[in-house]
């Protein structure tokens, strides 16, 4: 269960939502094909991935590992060449009637921190920290961001979304697609998303702190890591064809979006795992 500062572990533990029905099996290791968590209309959850990222999904942490997650045994992880620490995931809940899409995609991850619980016998306790982080504030000039196509209202209840650019294709809500090698493709996202989807590439948590509401529709190219590297050889593309000398860093990349990356110290959620099981049996 979660033990929140100041706020008693077991009230949190009795008013936590759970699914109606869950399976949890271990990932085929002939079964190369995978499915980030997923939630599908009627309350159906489903996920075919490492164990530690269904954690860093319960609790909106990076799917990379990050700081603000400790205490993760490496049975968990993830073993590609084996598929090991992999969990095939299937659950169903009721969910009430009229919730707004990002009120439905809370209850759950509520929902996924009770099976975790129940399952794994995890036991995880969220603490606040102060440390180095990253600020995603406007920039001089404002925004430069084009409003979505769909209100938050309107959205459609999947969160499952068809690959590629977002240019053309439906309004699926609070998904992002690509990375740091190829950019980012959203049809319809806030900036809790957008911090929270380019934290897995960078080496201090980001805080949204734009204070922009609504949701956008965001298309970049890839950007470069950040840590130091030599320069590319003439000539060399990234993951997503661009020239590589075109690349921008990651602070350039939130310029062309009218934000900045302004590095501070601030308070973020830090997580610890004090205990965790391999999942009992169906």
């Amino acid at each position: 269960m979660v033990a929140l500062t100041g706020i008693s572990s077991s009230i949190e533990a009795q008013s936590r939502p759970a699914f109606e029905a869950a399976s949890v099996k271990p990932h085929s290791p002939d079964d190369r094909s995978l499915m980030p968590p997923t939630i599908l209309p009627g309350g159906r959850f489903v996920a075919k991935f490492p164990g530690s990222m269904l954690i860093s999904f319960a609790y909106r942490l990076p799917d990379n590992p990050s700081v603000r997650l400790t205490g993760v045994p490496d049975w968990i992880r993830g073993d590609r060449r084996t598929m090991a620490g992999f969990y095939d995931i299937e659950a169903t809940g009721k969910l009430p009637a009229g919730l707004t899409v990002e009120a439905r995609e809370d209850r759950i991850r509520a929902m996924v921190q009770t099976l975790l619980e129940d399952r794994f016998k995890l036991a995880i306790r969220r603490q606040k920290k102060q440390m180095p982080v990253y600020a995603l504030v406007l920039a001089k000039g404002g925004p430069k961001l084009q409003k979505a196509d769909v209100d938050e209202k309107d959205c459609p209840e999947t969160t499952a979304a068809p690959t590629g650019p977002a240019v053309g294709a439906p309004p699926v809500c609070h998904v992002i697609n690509g990375g740091r090698g190829r950019g980012i493709h959203a049809w319809a996202v806030n900036m809790a998303d957008l911090a929270g989807f380019v934290e897995n590439w960078t080496d201090r948590p980001l805080l949204d702190k734009t204070g922009l509401k609504g949701l956008y529709k965001i298309e970049t190219t890839g950007w470069l890591p950040m840590d130091a590297a030599p320069a590319p050889a003439p000539g060399a593309k990234a993951e997503d064809g661009t020239d590589m000398a075109d690349v921008p860093t990651v602070y350039q990349m939130f310029e062309r979006l009218g934000l900045k990356m302004e590095a501070q110290t601030g308070n973020a959620d830090v997580y610890v795992i004090d205990h965790i099981e391999k999942p009992s049996p169906n």
